[in-house]
């Protein structure tokens, strides 16, 4: 029986820097795709006379260009313009593996009740910082519970009957659309395969501004998706009662005790990864790196608690 086809679809804009690797590391799959399908969201860079070259040469490579289009309207696109019967996503930006796409596809090309594969993300970290920011943002692969696990779609693959069944990504949505995508074939009853295997490495955002922008749309999506309410609205608690305890820490240091233990216990995990990362950690070293996952930790909130309100306000004025 022959294997099905596999269209693998990206989206790209403005990302002359890291398409060269991406396209080098398609091409040098184990298992090459049957087809390559890049849409374009209007990049004003050398991205697009990158990918026409690129694309010259390669009949099996169709290039999108689609001015003004958000992640999900590109992804939709690319999708219809695809052939295959099973379709791998990712993203400009990531490394992968020579055997990425053979991992992440195995499971649907034996398997006939898989409809979805979960791959991995990991931090292609090079600096200090980024390897902070990944320890405090990124779980490793021993965390993950396979039942609530949420694929993004830089490492996902399924059947093209899957996506129709769930109406496509969710055009309306700007930041979080794969999430909301999970969700749906979750809904629809999709059977999800979490294939750790299939790992792409991508890198963590490389300064403070950035990374609180990042957040900030994150969280936005959530807004704009009704998302996680309890989640950040446990969040807009914490910080409440955390102010509460500095504020009576300035009659009984008690307070601030309790509130640097709770800050040390929520930030275990994260502690525990940097300690066991590239770098090794110890005395000094530790007690610097528990202080900057501290205040990366509350960069973070800080920014899902201002672009959340954001989301919500553009949901209500929406409905």
């Amino acid at each position: 029986m022959p294997s099905p086809c596999v269209s693998v679809i990206i989206t790209v804009r403005n990302e002359e820097s890291a398409l060269p690797d991406l396209l080098a590391s398609l091409e040098s799959q184990k298992r090459p795709p049957d087809e390559i399908v890049v849409a374009d969201g209007g990049s004003t860079d050398s991205t697009i006379s990158l990918l026409k070259e690129f694309a010259a040469e390669r009949p099996h490579v169709t290039l999108l260009e689609l001015p003004g289009a958000n992640i999900a309207e590109g992804r939709n696109a690319a999708i219809h313009a695809a052939t295959g019967d099973i379709i791998a996503a990712t993203d400009a930006g990531v490394s992968l593996p020579g055997y990425w796409l053979a991992e992440l596809v195995r499971p649907l090309e034996n398997r006939p009740e898989v409809d979805m594969v979960s791959g991995f993300s990991r931090a292609d970290s090079r600096t200090r910082f980024e390897e902070l920011l990944a320890a405090t943002t990124l779980p490793l692969v021993s965390e993950v519970r396979e039942d609530s696990y949420l694929a993004s779609s830089r490492t996902v693959a399924f059947r093209r009957d899957l996506w129709k069944k769930t109406g496509g990504y969710p055009e309306w949505l700007d930041y979080s659309e794969d999430v909301v995508f999970d969700l749906n074939c979750k809904t629809v009853g999709a059977h999800i395969v979490f294939q750790p295997a299939a790992s792409v490495r991508f890198r963590p955002r490389p300064d403070v501004r950035s990374f609180i922008m990042q957040y900030c749309r994150y969280a936005r999506g959530d807004g704009k998706a009704n998302l996680w309410p309890g989640r950040h609205a446990l969040r807009y608690a914490a910080y409440a009662v955390s102010a509460a305890l500095l504020w009576q820490g300035r009659h009984n240091p008690i307070w601030w005790a309790l509130l640097a233990a709770a800050a040390i216990t929520a930030t275990r995990k994260p502690l525990m990864r940097a300690v066991t990362g590239p770098t090794p950690q110890g005395g000094f070293a530790l007690i610097a790196a528990l202080g900057s996952i501290l205040c990366l930790r509350v960069v973070g909130d800080v920014a899902k608690m201002i672009g959340y309100p954001v989301g919500v306000w553009w949901r209500w004025r929406n409905r």
